[in-house]
């Protein structure tokens, strides 16, 4: 089931959008694919098992999604832009994660937004180490996110998680993510200037 995401704005009226709208629209849509992601996961036989471990699996996609999102803007806006906009949809990816974790498992005890954050600046410095197009990651990155979520998987599902991840749902993922980021940012859909 494809997902309906926001490309542009539909009220031009009120001026040019801050970069944390910006954020806030790219970080909400990175939540429903990587949401979606894991349902497809679920449907396809992998045990999810707990929501912790749901949970766990959604904040690993969206910080990959996140990186991407970094590399296809690199170039097209400014240094300044970029960070901003990075931070932004950092800080509104870990509310949402808090929001739903309580929510789901009536956990109010714990902060988790300086977990996912510590997540995000820890992920992006392994992807960086990647050299790859933006929106078009190579083997080794996808395996990379593969490996992570499947040190987060039963046993028996460990053999074709990569795969899953890999071949269906990292692609599907980055189209709906590349069509956003170029709708909101449309540089981004030419090279960057060298």
């Amino acid at each position: 089931m494809a997902i309906r995401v926001k490309t542009t704005w539909f009220k031009q009226i009120d001026g040019p959008k801050s970069m944390e709208q910006q954020a806030t629209v790219i970080a909400s849509t990175i939540w429903r694919l990587a949401d979606q992601a894991v349902a497809n996961i679920s449907r396809a036989d992998f045990d999810i098992l707990t929501a912790q471990r749901g949970f766990t699996l959604l904040a690993e996609l969206s910080v990959f999604m996140l990186h991407q999102v970094d590399r296809m803007v690199y170039g097209h806006i400014s240094e300044n832009e970029r960070q901003t906009l990075v931070q932004h949809m950092a800080r509104r990816l870990a509310e949402i994660v808090e929001e739903n974790i309580h929510e789901t498992l009536n956990d109010r005890e714990f902060g988790y937004q300086a977990a996912f954050i510590d997540l995000v600046n820890e992920r992006c410095d392994e992807y960086a180490s990647f050299d790859f197009a933006p929106g078009q990651p190579d083997f080794g990155v996808l395996r990379c996110l593969g490996n992570h979520i499947l040190e987060r998987m039963e046993r028996h599902d460990q053999s074709w998680i990569i795969d899953q991840i890999m071949d269906f749902e990292a692609p599907v993922m980055l189209e709906t993510l590349t069509k956003t980021v170029r709708g909101l940012f449309p540089a981004t859909a030419e090279p960057a200037a060298s």
